[in-house]
This record gives structure tokens, sequence and C-alpha cells, in this order.
């Protein structure tokens, strides 16, 4: 396993930011790390990356425990924070250099600041000054800063935060192919970005996990139907509830219903309508994605 949490809590004097969580991501595995506002994010990527340390519980990273470990675990740790702080009065290509001599890359180094600034497409851009770069150019060099000394793993923090829909994509693609070789946990509010490029779905709240699934299954979080039904009349919800797969019921304004179902119960909707002289003249399904599930797991 390349990150490993186990049973991790972090206080903040009284304030409990992390509570008991415990996780694993393998190798070569694009993990989105979700979670709303305050939930415990960064805090846990502070963790995992030796910047913060844990009030109890253990984090290994490559078995590698973080607090024995620290500079060890660093140095197999490419990290992007969110605030992406730069040197910006420093040239493109002179930052990388001064990143690379942190990390006494030797011999590779001028080899290395090369590599980076072609993988991020930074070639026109080497010789300007950080300052002089836009939003989506310098996630670029935060990028590079983050991968120059080849890490396993690579902890993202909000990596496409203020990027225009051009750069989203350029950058989203970048980290697809970083993804093909390395361990990426990525931090996002953007559920687009998590249903494009990550393989798997966690989702804490309140500092407790409340969701783990790959990310093409993350429909059997919750009840994989909703439907939106109008009646002439009101309905009296025992009658839903003779419908087998039926797991909630929502009464709304003007006769209408909304239906949570773990099976598309539409004919049998329909047959309940015949059978209690129901006039149904609406009936919609509700498409599901990622944000709806988000939102119901963490409101």
């Amino acid at each position: 396993m390349s990150i490993q949490v186990k049973e991790v809590s972090k206080f903040y004097g009284k304030q409990k930011a992390l509570d008991n969580l415990s996780f694993e991501i393998s190798d070569t595995e694009v993990v989105g790390f979700l979670g709303p506002n305050g939930a415990g994010k960064s805090t846990m990527m502070k963790i995992i990356t030796g910047f913060l340390p844990q009030s109890s519980g253990d984090v290994l990273v490559n078995g590698l425990n973080v607090m024995e470990h620290s500079l060890e675990v660093r140095k197999q740790i490419g990290y992007l924070p969110e605030n992406n702080p730069l040197y910006l009065d420093l040239y493109v290509k002179e930052y990388l250099e001064y990143v690379a001599g942190i990390y006494k890359l030797g011999n590779k180094k001028k080899q290395r600041v090369n590599e980076m600034i072609e993988l991020t497409g930074l070639g026109l851009e080497q010789k300007k000054k950080i300052g002089a770069l836009s939003k989506g150019y310098r996630q670029r060099v935060g990028l590079a800063q983050a991968l120059i000394h080849d890490p396993k793993v690579l902890i993202l923090d909000e990596p496409t935060t203020g990027l225009d829909p051009n750069q989203l994509i350029e950058v989203r693609q970048l980290i697809q192919n970083i993804g093909k070789e390395k361990t990426v946990m990525l931090s996002t509010h953007i559920m687009q970005e998590v249903e494009a490029i990550c393989e798997r779905v966690l989702i804490i709240n309140k500092g407790r996990l409340v969701a783990d699934q790959a990310s093409n299954n993350i429909h059997s979080l919750k009840d994989s139907y909703v439907f939106d039904l109008q009646f002439t009349s009101s309905v009296a919800k025992e009658l839903f509830q003779t419908i087998a797969g039926i797991t909630h019921i929502q009464a709304l304004p003007n006769n209408r219903y909304q239906i949570s179902a773990k099976a598309d119960v539409r004919e049998q909707i329909f047959q309940m309508a015949v059978n209690n002289q129901l006039v149904l003249i609406e009936m919609k399904s509700q498409e599901r994605n990622l944000e709806s599930i988000f939102h119901e797991l963490t409101q």
C-alpha cells in the first residue's frame, strides 16, 4: 500500500478535526478525497505529508511511519498545497533549479528540471518570472516542483481552483498521465473532475469517513433511482409503501412526490395508480450523479 491511515484523530485544542479516520490507497491509484469545507481534508493531507502531527493513530507511506521517518517519507511524496506557495520574483527555470537543489539531485538536477518543464508544458514560460504567470501556469509550476524529485506519491490539494475551462482540461489531463505511474491523492470540490480522472472516491464529513467507493460504482452508495411524480389528487404514503424497493417518500406541494428506490419501480407505480383509480399526470426519473450523492452524505 502507498498510503495507510490507521485510526487517525486530530485535535485543535478542544475541537476535533479528524475522528478515528482510517483508509488505504494502493500503488498507482488515483483517488479523489472529498468533503465539505471544514471536513478535515487539508488537515489529513498535511498529516500524510508530515507538515502536521496527528493527535493519535498512525500514518504509513510506502511502509514508513510518517512520525518516525519524517524526512524519508518526504522524499517519497510530492505535495501541492491549496495556496500553492511560490517565489514570485524567481524565474520559472530558476525556481525549479532551486527546488532541485533542495532535494540534492546532484548530476540529475539539470535533466530533471528540463523533464519537468516539458512534462508540465512550461517551455515557453520558463524564462518568465513566476509573478508574471497566469493562475494556470502557476499551478503547472507547482506541479513541476512537486514532481521534480520523482516521488512515488503525489498529494494535490485543490490543484485546479481558479483555472479557466481550457486550463482545467489541460491540468486534468496532466494529472491523469501522472497517475499512470504514481499514486495520486486529489482533493477538490469539482465533482466533474473526480468523475473524469479518479478511480476511487473517499468522502469525509466532520472528520469521519462516510464513503469509500470506486468512482464507476459511486451510485451504489445511495438509492440508485429517484422519481418525481405528480397526481391529480393526494396519495397516501401507505400506498407507495406497498411497492418493494421504495426506501423514501417525500410529499411536495401540488400533489407531487419524490420517491427514492433501490430499483426501477416505474411500472409498479403505474400499476398502483391504476389499481387505486389515481390519475398519474407526470413521472420523471432524476439523474443521479456524484454531486447529489455527495450532498446527501454530507448535508
